[in-house]
């Protein structure tokens, strides 16, 4: 037991219920919501850009302009995709996630407040 608990109960039971919770539920749910699908979709991205690599040699050779050719468009925007989703994540855990962690954090650390 810790001495910053003024509920008395054990830390164990604390977190239990933090994570039984509603809100634990539906932070879970809002960050599975986005990580699953930008995780599939970014998958399936560079998928197609492997097989394309591996299995359309003619298309990905195809210059663009100079030695510029679309195999090497295709590779510089796997890492634009990377920057486009980690800031889109950024963006959706300042909006969709920090506010509801933060709120069961205070639930846990002032369980004191929770009646008020």
């Amino acid at each position: 037991m810790s001495a910053g608990d003024p509920s008395g109960a054990p830390p164990d039971t604390i977190w239990e219920q933090a994570h039984d919770s509603a809100e634990f539920r539906e932070l879970r749910g809002r960050l599975r919501r986005f990580v699953f699908p930008m995780a599939g979709l970014f998958l399936a991205w560079y998928l197609l850009y492997v097989l394309l690599a591996d299995y359309a040699h003619g298309f990905m050779s195809t210059k663009i302009t100079g030695n510029f050719t679309v195999g090497l468009l295709f590779g510089l925007l796997q890492f634009v995709s990377t920057f486009l989703i980690t800031w889109l994540y950024v963006r959706y855990a300042n909006k969709k996630l920090d506010p509801l962690a933060a709120r069961i954090k205070d639930d846990i650390e002032n369980p004191a407040k929770e009646g008020a």
